[in-house]
């Protein structure tokens, strides 16, 4: 960089370019801190391999039921987490197609599409579009929590027998010698009664009219953040810290939504009469993640991140943006999704409870 000599000092040329690039350094330090896809499928599959894998009864899309564990009697079954907006499972189909068409007595195929911010007609179209013949289930939330999805793709391979043997990202050689080996695993009758064990624990789901009881969430920071009743009314704001920006140009319209219902909370994060939580989902978002969302766009209201998906489950949030209105009694009243969430009256309009997909029964 060519220099101008002040008095006794050499200064730079562009000051302000240099001020903006010191600026953007601890942004630049925290996206080299975040985790890759496959260290983050990695550490999905900590608490998973070597367990047994849930016996659930799943429906696809087209109405087919698949019960898990009569599978897992018979085959090996491979499973893998996928999304239409998500960029290298496109990549992963030629290879999850062909191993579909391969596969064989021995191995069940399904790929199980992730259910965020993608709807019924949205999964169809995109099957029709590529050409896809495999079984397909859109999630209602159950197999997220099941199989600890942190990422897509997210391949889950489960040995003849019912255990989990391999979880990964990438499609390649570990994925398949995994697939190979679950295929001679010999059976395990102990895993089907683990697994049954653990698909039996009961979920909790919020809906309009329910009272949230008394929870303490962690904060970005260190903080706390107590829900239900509180004096106060509060506003749950639903979102991933990578919407605005990975979706810009393949959803722009899901990504506008997003932006909307982010200025949306800082023009009433002032408010003394409304708090508001920002609750950013654990899938493809880790801690650097979410600081990275906050120092980027300003923002000021306090952010938790569900890394499990708990929130995310129990109050049945499938889309981004989603606002959650609760009362200062600890009541939810109003729920609003998408481009509403955005509106200036989206905390005004009455409470008009309303599916957010046409998930098939």
């Amino acid at each position: 960089m060519s220099c101008a000599r002040q008095g006794s000092r050499v200064a730079p040329r562009w000051p302000g370019l240099v001020t903006i690039l010191l600026a953007l350094l601890p942004a630049v330090a925290l996206a080299a801190a975040s985790p890759s896809g496959a260290e983050r499928a990695a550490e999905a599959g900590r608490s998973l391999v070597g367990t047994a894998a849930p016996r659930l009864v799943l429906t696809t899309i087209d109405g087919q039921r698949i019960d898990l564990g009569r599978l897992y009697d018979t085959k090996a079954v491979y499973l893998k987490f996928w999304a239409t907006w998500c960029v290298p499972c496109r990549e992963q189909m030629p290879h999850l197609e062909h191993t579909y068409l391969t596969a064989g007595s021995d191995l069940a195929v399904i790929a199980i599409n992730a259910g965020f911010n993608d709807t019924l007609a949205d999964v169809r179209e995109y099957r029709r579009r590529l050409g896809l013949t495999m079984p397909i289930v859109l999630d209602d939330g159950r197999l997220d929590a099941a199989f600890n999805l942190r990422v897509t793709p997210q391949h889950v391979v489960i040995a003849r027998g019912g255990r989990i043997l391999y979880v990964g990202h990438v499609a390649d050689a570990p994925l398949e010698e995994a697939l190979r080996t679950a295929r001679s695993a010999p059976p395990d009758a102990e895993a089907g009664n683990r697994s049954a064990a653990a698909a039996a624990v009961p979920s909790v789901h919020y809906q309009i009219g329910d009272r949230v009881p008394d929870l303490t969430v962690s904060t970005l920071g260190g903080g706390t953040f107590r829900l239900g009743a509180a004096g106060s009314a509060t506003v749950l704001a639903f979102l991933s810290p990578w919407c605005e920006s990975y979706l810009a140009s393949s959803r722009p319209q899901l990504a506008a939504n997003c932006r909307a219902a982010r200025e949306q909370s800082q023009s009433h994060a002032a408010d003394p009469g409304l708090r508001w939580l920002g609750i950013a989902s654990g899938l493809w978002a880790s801690p650097e993640d979410l600081t990275s969302y906050r120092e980027q766009y300003h923002v000021t209201i306090p952010l938790t991140l569900d890394a499990s998906g708990r929130l995310f489950r129990e109050f049945r949030v499938m889309t981004v943006p989603t606002l959650v209105l609760i009362d200062a009694h600890g009541r939810i009243v109003q729920r609003v999704a998408g481009a509403a969430a955005g509106s200036p009256d989206a905390l005004r309009a009455p409470p008009v409870p309303t599916a957010e997909r046409d998930t098939p029964r």
